[in-house]
């Protein structure tokens, strides 16, 4: 078994968690208006039967720092599309304007900004949540190759520090990403 490739596995999967939980982090908006604020709302629409993101079913702009303008590929799917964005709740309430919505982004409350903050504040437990999974996944497998006499105890007091040592790491970037996001957030 080989114990590089062991402790290379679990840190991808720490990136990707840590990557996750930054993507999470760009729908949370800051009063200026940007189009991963709904990209990733999913639809169910009707007429289909099935649930798609809202950038695989319509092009997404910002015209200005203050309104998103969604214009549907396919023009029956409008009211749809408006009663998804209402139903996510990031605070946006979309205007039908002939074959597109208009989403005016308001402007953020102190109450809002802190609804937001603890929102991003769930993000991030959840990011730390997947690369600690990330961290038990990588040492099941070493255990396992210790078991079945793969990998020696040396080997698995290295590959247990060196994982541990990527997780604090990555768990410290998720934590420099929430502040950072916080700090946007209200404005500190």
């Amino acid at each position: 078994m080989d114990i590089k490739k062991i402790i290379n596995d679990g840190g991808v999967s720490m990136k990707k968690a840590a990557e996750w939980t930054q993507n999470e982090f760009s729908s949370l908006h800051t009063g200026k208006a940007t189009p991963q604020m709904v990209e990733n709302i999913q639809v169910f629409v009707e007429s289909y039967g099935m649930t798609q993101r809202l950038k695989d079913m319509a092009a997404i702009t910002t015209p200005d720092a203050r309104s998103i303008v969604v214009q549907p590929f396919d023009k029956a799917v409008m009211e749809d599309i408006r009663k998804a964005i209402q139903a996510a709740n990031v605070g946006i309430n979309p205007v039908p304007q002939g074959n597109f919505l208009r989403c005016p982004v308001p402007e953020l409350s102190g109450e809002r900004r802190q609804e937001l903050a603890k929102v991003a504040h769930r993000m991030a437990e959840e990011g730390r949540i997947r690369v600690r999974n990330a961290r038990r996944d990588a040492l099941e497998i070493a255990k396992k190759g210790n078991k079945d006499k793969t990998i020696t105890d040396d080997d698995l007091k290295r590959i247990e520090k060196e994982i541990q040592t990527l997780t604090d790491q990555w768990i410290k970037e998720i934590d420099k990403s929430l502040k950072t996001k916080e700090n946007e957030l209200t404005g500190n």
